[in-house]
């Protein structure tokens, strides 16, 4: 799974409400992106998506993540903090070293 879809999965665990155009705002990623995601997320059962009526009577989608959304969204979640402490300790080593040759060098 791309950062889009679990970002996708974390915005409608956040708020089940949120339309595909304010997904796409929030992602900065078109609507057409949003609505294929949504479509994957869907057919791989880890959201559904339940018709309701706003208050304006156009019918609008509430998307309920599953209980197996629930436990990709953990493991993704999971994933992505691993990925990111791996990363940030690559740059705090690579910082560490250019201020040595930064020492060495004046």
């Amino acid at each position: 799974m791309d950062e889009h879809s679990f970002k996708t999965l974390k915005e409608l665990s956040d708020d089940n409400t949120l339309s595909q155009r304010d997904i796409s705002k929030r992602l900065g990623v078109s609507i057409g992106k949003v609505n294929y995601i949504i479509n994957a997320l869907i057919e791989k059962g880890y959201i559904k998506a339940v018709r309701f009526k706003n208050s304006k009577n156009k019918i609008a989608y509430m998307y309920v993540l599953t209980p197996n959304g629930v436990r990709e969204k953990i493991r993704l979640t999971q994933e992505f903090i691993k990925r990111k402490t791996e990363e940030y300790n690559f740059l705090e080593k690579e910082i560490e070293e250019l201020k040595k040759d930064i020492d060495v060098s004046s």
